[in-house]
């Protein structure tokens, strides 16, 4: 490989490539620890299993990229080899390095401020409830007809499930 100059697209490419791949290896450790942390409400113990759970997919995608980038290491274009090498140093250093042992680093240290809004944000923001933490909070539809039935008291018309209606 000859010294030369570097293309002046060589790190725009890099960036958006890298930038790209960074954002889905945070999406699938983050959202690993935060669906722990709303279901135990313990942020040590949801770094530990969502972040276990979640390192062998953002091992094994930095694994593929490293590996597919590396590959063009073997063509003949110096553009070609120099922007292969930094992709594949680059997915391995922030795969490995960033997500996996920076970012659960500050997720400890923050603890459950990590998981916080502001209320002035939180009033902004809709609730989505994407994850589905609101419903332990909802009571079970049934589970209130059912503690009626099991007190004597008198029933309002209840609706039947279909999995109950052909039981009964």
């Amino acid at each position: 490989m000859t010294a030369g100059p570097v293309a002046s697209f060589l790190p725009i490419v890099l960036m958006a490539v890298l930038f790209g791949l960074a954002m889905d290896y945070e999406v699938f450790l983050v959202s690993r620890i935060r669906e722990n942390y709303t279901h135990t409400g313990d942020p040590r113990h949801a770094i530990i299993a969502g972040g276990g759970a979640a390192a062998r997919v953002v091992v094994a995608a930095a694994v593929i990229m490293t590996s597919i980038f590396a590959s063009f290491l073997l063509s003949g274009d110096t553009t070609i080899k120099s922007l292969a090498l930094a992709l594949a140093v680059g997915v391995a250093c922030d795969a490995l390095l960033v997500r996996m042992t920076i970012v659960p680093a500050v997720l400890a240290l923050a603890g459950t401020h990590a998981w916080h809004i502001p209320r002035w944000l939180n009033r902004v923001l809709p609730d989505l409830n994407v994850e589905g933490t609101a419903l332990p909070r909802q009571p079970a539809p049934f589970a209130a007809a059912d503690e009626k039935a099991d007190a004597g008291q008198p029933q309002a018309a209840e609706v039947i499930p279909p999995q109950r209606a052909r039981r009964s």
